[in-house]
């Protein structure tokens, strides 16, 4: 499985690439993602987040991660491309304040949050939370991360 990371240098210490790398395989592991599996995670500005939002799913307000599913099969390299994951980190960093948790805890959750998109999983409908609620808290759980800061059946993050 190959995740390849953006992070910006000034907040790899809040937010290791190491860290972020092993939500990323943890929940892929856990939701038994083909072996070729590639996928990108890009942290930038919330602005940029915000922007992402507006012009792909026409919701012009802030978020914290976004995720755009490709399901298509790289034809040189032959992995299989999941997709990209798009974390606004000022707002994860102010929701693990608000939260009471690290930074890098949350960032860990937001991952595991998008691999979960591109992976199929949604949080419309009630039932659908609670599968990707429990995934993911049985994923943060599998890294040592105890986060319950999302409610388990609202359908909002």
């Amino acid at each position: 499985m190959i995740i390849n990371l953006d992070v910006p240098q000034e907040w790899t210490r809040q937010a290791p690439k190491d860290s972020l790398e092993r939500a990323a395989l943890a929940a892929l592991d856990q939701q038994r993602a083909p072996e070729n599996a590639e996928l990108n995670v890009v942290v930038g500005s919330s602005e940029w987040v915000q922007e992402l939002n507006r012009q792909f799913r026409g919701i012009d307000s802030p978020t914290d991660v976004l995720s755009f599913e490709a399901g298509i099969v790289d034809p040189e390299t032959g992995n299989y491309l999941l997709g990209d994951i798009a974390i606004a980190f000022p707002y994860a960093r102010e929701q693990a304040e608000a939260a009471g948790h690290t930074v890098e805890a949350e960032m860990q959750l937001l991952v595991v949050h998008g691999v979960l998109h591109l992976l199929g999983l949604d949080h419309v409908e009630k039932e659908d939370t609670r599968a990707m609620w429990e995934a993911q808290y049985a994923i943060m759980d599998r890294l040592g991360v105890n986060i319950r800061s999302w409610p388990l059946i609202s359908g909002a993050h």
